[in-house]
């Protein structure tokens, strides 16, 4: 235990002398904040973007407090991805390759010490950054479209966290494989990719699929049910898909040093 501290801390620290502490939250309360604010000013927007022949009327229905949270949570879906996977793709590889990774394991250390602190410390970063997004985006849809519904806003939020955490399982699982930081942004992204494809054209075939989570924490802020979506069976799944991802990337980091 105490060495899985002082690895945590170590990772911690990383992550503050390269700004990850502050970047990613960054990124992450600006999309929070631009859609409420983007969604209410639209119609003021288009007015003055030019263009437009005289006497033209635009009229945009008003979004509903939960279409506005909605939709924040899609925008964390594409771009608040790629800034996860652009924070975390050389958190194994850099190490590697600046000679680091040599330095530490030139002692007595575990391997399943060592990766279980990357695992957490990415874990943490997308929690917190996540939340402070996540509370900036209802602050300002409050304050600009009314209230939410506490109990649905909630459990969105949490669902949708999970799966930001299937997402840094994933990169973790890659990093292990590949020595690249590229390569490693390049595949976790076109698996990420491929889950919300089959998510989207196949969901009858793959229920289970973790990236249904973002549809549910959708559905579940607009109407404020799940839908016919098995919630059970994919929470499940997602769990065991970060688990298994953890438990193998331990072997193949363990193979890739020795090689």
């Amino acid at each position: 235990m105490r060495q899985f501290t002082l690895f945590y801390r170590k990772e911690m620290l990383e992550m503050v002398r390269s700004y990850k502490w502050v970047w990613v939250p960054v990124a992450f309360m600006l999309l929070g904040v631009m859609q409420p604010v983007t969604s209410y000013y639209m119609p003021e927007i288009l007015k003055h973007a030019g263009n437009m022949p005289q006497g033209t009327i635009i009229t945009i229905p008003t979004p509903s407090s939960g279409e506005v949270l909605a939709q924040t949570i899609n925008q964390y879906g594409t771009i608040g991805v790629l800034v996860l996977v652009l924070a975390m793709m050389g958190m194994i590889a850099s190490e590697m390759r600046s000679g680091v990774g040599s330095m530490i394991f030139a002692k007595p250390i575990s391997m399943t010490t060592y990766m279980s602190a990357k695992w957490a410390s990415m874990m943490t970063l997308t929690t917190v950054s996540f939340l402070l997004g996540y509370a900036g985006a209802w602050y300002y849809t409050v304050q600009l479209f009314g209230n939410v519904d506490v109990n649905a806003a909630i459990q969105a939020g949490f669902i949708y966290l999970l799966w930001l955490l299937c997402i840094c399982s994933i990169v973790l699982f890659v990093s292990a494989w590949l020595p690249h930081a590229a390569g490693v942004a390049f595949v976790s992204l076109i698996v990420i990719v491929l889950l919300s494809t089959a998510s989207s054209l196949m969901s009858g075939m793959f229920p289970w699929n973790p990236s249904q989570l973002g549809v549910i924490a959708s559905s579940l802020l607009v109407s404020g049910e799940i839908g016919q979506f098995p919630i059970a069976s994919i929470i499940s799944a997602t769990l065991v898909v970060m688990v298994l991802c953890w438990f193998v990337s331990i072997p193949i980091m363990r193979k890739q040093r020795v090689a």
